[in-house]
């Protein structure tokens, strides 16, 4: 098994290709015969291309599934099969552990642990988890990365922009060149496992007075660029939860932990994690929540934030002047009116829960069935005004969005989403943001971003 995932170098890179440009080149066979009017069975080769890229370590699966949130990026079939795909990653067994931990914290390494499990307790996309207790007495879990993933996410990279690439040569409705840039940086920003360290200190402090949420607190003196070691915290799936027939306060008790802990830090801040995946997270006893992944961060600018909720106030007010120069601050570029009008319908049902002042259940407010319409209409109307390009910003935003609701609506909760917005943005000063993420950002020696904003 080990000698299975120490795939590096050329013959790595080799193996990694293979498995990989057989699912892109179908999916480049497929399209160009759909756009030249050859029927398919766009389903089934859908299914196909889950099959290919689920037996991937994840990197590339990671970029499909955000693409797959977007409107339009994908064809329908590709977008629903690929939005399911799970890291499906064989795990490295205790010989190699062994060798992997020597490699990070040196010759003698177990010195530092009381006891430390030789199978792993969790998979994540690019390592897996042990439990572990240090000297001390503390329990705390290890995150290992897989081998050589730096070769691995340049190379899904570059065929997921060969597929993209070839998508654009037949729909141009949605230009995603942007976006590829965007996962681009953001997957390299999540092989540095320091990194995520500096997310674990800055989201304790800017969830400091939100009580009904835990952040780890990482072990510095062992963590490493590919090793990140934090606290131990016990909870539970929320899947788990729910099968255990949960009461209705429970259910909306969970929705609300979720709602704060993901929206406090954006506007407040100017942070987003952009993987609101429900393995990210556990429910403790009380049902508040544990987060537990801090690759995905994305720190905005302070104009995009003030953009956001300038677009909330215009559509809230019918004020049309007011949301087309919102769209140039979340990085909307040479927009027309006509264009805006069409994403107007899009934010309209995007906003419609936090517009709704009364308690509601998400499925009321934003029914899942209305959304597709609604998508196709909004898509239709881009392809008629000549198209869009999707600005950086709006990837992990959307890919946010998408993934909350659909945990709320897994929730069941019965919630004033309005009022809790409300809550967050009363009395917002871009100026206080900027400020406030200046400091919180230095606190926590968070890098700067791969890319400039």
């Amino acid at each position: 098994m080990a000698r299975d995932l120490d795939n590096t170098g050329l013959m790595g890179e080799l193996r990694r290709m293979a498995r990989t440009s057989g699912a892109v080149g179908g999916i480049a066979a497929r399209l160009a015969g759909n756009r030249l009017g050859i029927k398919t069975d766009k389903g089934v080769h859908a299914e196909g291309l889950k099959s290919s890229l689920g037996n991937l370590k994840g990197p590339l699966m990671k970029a499909a599934q955000l693409l797959s949130t977007i409107p339009g990026a994908l064809p329908d079939e590709y977008a629903e099969e690929l939005a399911h795909l799970q890291a499906n990653a064989p795990p490295m067994g205790w010989n190699f552990v062994r060798r992997r931990m020597t490699a990070e914290l040196g010759a003698g390494w177990e010195k530092n642990f009381r006891s430390f499990s030789h199978e792993a307790v969790a998979a994540a996309s690019l390592g897996q988890v042990h439990r572990a207790r240090l000297v001390d007495g503390r329990e705390v879990a290890c995150k290992l990365q897989y081998p050589d993933m730096q070769g691995a996410v340049d190379s899904d990279l570059r065929q997921f922009r060969a597929a993209l690439g070839v998508y654009k040569r037949f729909e141009t409705t949605i230009r995603q060149d942007e976006v590829y840039t965007e996962l681009s940086d953001r997957l390299r920003e999540e092989l540095d496992y320091r990194r995520e360290a500096s997310h674990l200190r800055l989201y304790r402090d800017m969830l400091s007075e939100t009580p009904t949420v835990t952040v780890p607190a990482p072990v510095e003196e062992l963590s490493t660029g590919r090793l990140l070691t934090m606290d131990w915290v016990s909870g539970r799936g929320m899947k788990a939860v729910l099968a255990s027939e949960a009461t209705q306060e429970q259910r909306d008790d969970m929705a609300r932990a979720l709602f704060r802990a993901w929206y406090t830090p954006v506007y407040r801040y100017g942070v987003i994690h952009g993987d609101p995946h429900m393995g990210n997270f556990t429910v403790r006893d009380d049902y508040g929540l544990n987060l537990l992944d801090f690759g995905a961060v994305r720190i905005f600018s302070p104009r995009f934030v003030e953009g956001v909720v300038d677009l909330f106030a215009a559509l809230r007010d019918n004020d049309e002047d007011r949301a087309f120069h919102a769209y140039s601050k979340w990085g909307f570029e040479g927009l027309s009116r006509e264009t805006a009008e069409v994403l107007n319908e899009w934010a309209r049902f995007f906003y419609r829960p936090l517009m709704t002042d009364r308690v509601c259940s998400m499925q009321e407010s934003n029914d899942p069935a209305e959304a597709k319409q609604v998508l196709e209409r909004v898509y239709d109307g881009l392809k008629r005004t000549g198209g869009v390009k999707l600005p950086r910003e709006f990837v992990l935003m959307d890919r946010s969005a998408i993934g909350l609701g659909s945990a709320f609506l897994r929730l069941g909760a019965r919630l004033n989403w309005h009022q809790m917005f409300q809550e967050l943005i009363d009395g917002f000063d871009v100026n206080v943001l900027a400020a406030r993420q200046k400091e919180v950002l230095a606190k926590a020696k968070v890098p700067p971003a791969l890319s400039s904003l």
